[in-house]
């Protein structure tokens, strides 16, 4: 059974429908990619599944639970958790305190162990427990980012363009991290703007586009027809070297 069903899914702003008819599912302890044009329609899918934004129709189920008109408190605490675009760091706050503002939001409690498990991790974030969140670098926020949803434990994050603004080498630190959770059996819903190295890694994807699936499949399936590519990611295929 999918650990996430979307099904006819239509949200927007105001008077403005974004998403128009939105069906996907996102199996457990795979990594999923949404991948598209700016103005696609990405962040707003991610903000109506972590119900932040109404839903004007359709259905979302979560491990089982419909949670299309459930508060997006009680979606954290079912386990599916949010990464945003932009980190959105409680700035003034230290990095300690912005782990804690987020252990408390966690169903079942928080142990200091937990604190503990996450500064191993992220061996910077220990380093810089005591500063300011706002004091952070751009790659090291985007590690914060991710901390502060893996303190609470998901069952499944929804990671909005996780690598953007970043130099190549922390990107590839960010998608190492990405991986890694993966292997841990964490399900993940990705939007990246580096739609080739998003559809190298997934295990299925999705292509948006103007509110609509476009087209679905493999991710590696995906990457490799050149249609896709030129249409919808407006990028070559990946080709091995050409023959002398």
């Amino acid at each position: 059974m999918a650990l996430l069903e979307v099904d006819g899914l239509k949200a927007g702003y105001g008077r403005i429908e974004i998403l128009h008819g939105i069906s996907l599912r996102v199996e457990p302890h795979g990594l999923c990619a949404i991948v598209g044009a700016n103005g696609a329609g990405k962040t707003t899918l991610l903000l109506t599944l972590s119900r932040l934004l109404p839903v004007r129709d359709g259905r979302i189920v979560f491990d089982g639970r419909e949670i299309t008109r459930a508060a997006s408190h009680t979606v954290v605490r079912a386990g599916l958790v949010h990464v945003p675009e932009g980190r959105r760091m409680l700035a003034e706050m230290t990095v300690e305190e912005n782990l804690l503002v987020a252990a408390a939001a966690r169903k079942g409690g928080f142990a200091p162990a937990d604190l503990d498990a996450i500064y191993a991790r992220f061996p910077i974030l220990g380093e810089r427990r005591a500063l300011p969140a706002g004091s952070l670098s751009g790659g090291e926020q985007q590690m914060l980012a991710i901390a502060r949803a893996l303190i609470m434990q998901p069952k499944m994050l929804l990671l909005d363009e996780p690598s953007m603004g970043l130099s190549p080498k922390l990107v590839e630190q960010i998608f190492a991290i990405i991986a890694e959770e993966r292997a841990r059996g964490t399900t993940i819903l990705l939007i990246e703007q580096n739609a080739r190295k998003a559809l190298a890694i997934a295990d299925y994807a999705y292509v948006l586009e103007r509110g609509t699936i476009a087209v679905e499949g493999k991710g590696g399936d995906l990457l490799g027809r050149e249609e896709i590519t030129a249409a919808y990611l407006g990028e070559a295929p990946i080709t091995g070297p050409a023959s002398p």
